[in-house]
């Protein structure tokens, strides 16, 4: 983005790219600490990330506040209306992505101190680590103004959706073979759901990310190896 002859204009827009990235280092602090604290049964972290979602809340009127009164006062036209117009709707799916760490982190309790199995809380976490590397490389690359590596990380969200399908199979079996594991896995599946949604909203960014630089949409198509939803057992994301 140039420089602007107005340099308060600059500062102002620098301020709503600090708020963007603040937003997406808290959204991957709270959804690692919300794993953790599912898979070991961590009530007092757990309790924590529940507390973080308050400051993401703030931060995103924050944010909105200063694009709105950027937009009344210097009326942007082009590039700079993309850009502000797209950083409002980046927070608003990064404040999505603090509300479904959270969810995770509710359910934390409900889970309890139920044994998982080493192998799915390995899918778990392989999970949770491939959707926060996708948030954080998402947001960079924004900040960074890097149009170029993002049609290849909203491509990545496939790698997303067919971890959770697996998991989404591997909780069906435990629960199949023990009813006393019914109700654990029952949440498990909806915080293996909450990390796909999270997916989707980090393709969401990068969607916007890419039309705030270039001006131009990605196509329509995008992978979805959700298969669950196939079945008609798996929830819209």
């Amino acid at each position: 983005m140039g420089e602007h002859t107005v340099t308060s204009f600059d500062d102002e827009l620098e301020i709503i790219d600090t708020l963007i990235r603040e937003m997406g280092d808290l959204s991957g602090s709270m959804l690692g600490d919300a794993t953790r604290a599912l898979l070991q049964s961590d009530n007092a972290l757990a309790q924590r990330v529940i507390s973080d979602d308050a400051i993401m809340d703030a931060k995103q009127r924050d944010l909105d506040e200063k694009a709105i009164t950027l937009i009344a006062r210097r009326q942007p036209m082009a590039q700079d209306l993309r850009s502000v117009v797209g950083a409002i709707r980046m927070a608003a799916d990064l404040e999505r992505v603090g509300d479904l760490a959270k969810n995770i982190a509710k359910r934390v309790g409900a889970v309890g101190q139920r044994v998982t199995p080493r192998s799915l809380s390995h899918s778990i976490e392989t999970m949770a680590d491939l959707v926060n590397a996708q948030v954080s490389a998402v947001v960079e690359n924004y900040v960074s103004r890097n149009a170029d590596a993002l049609p290849p990380l909203r491509a990545a969200d496939e790698k997303i959706d067919i971890q959770y399908t697996a998991i989404f199979r591997e909780l069906l079996t435990y629960m199949m073979e023990d009813p006393r594991n019914i109700t654990a896995c029952t949440h498990l599946l909806f915080c293996a759901k909450n990390l796909e949604r999270i997916g989707d909203h980090a393709t969401n960014i990068a969607e916007n990310a890419y039309y705030v630089m270039t001006g131009d949409q990605l196509p329509l198509q995008r992978p979805k190896m959700d298969e669950t939803a196939i079945t008609g057992t798996g929830t819209s994301g």
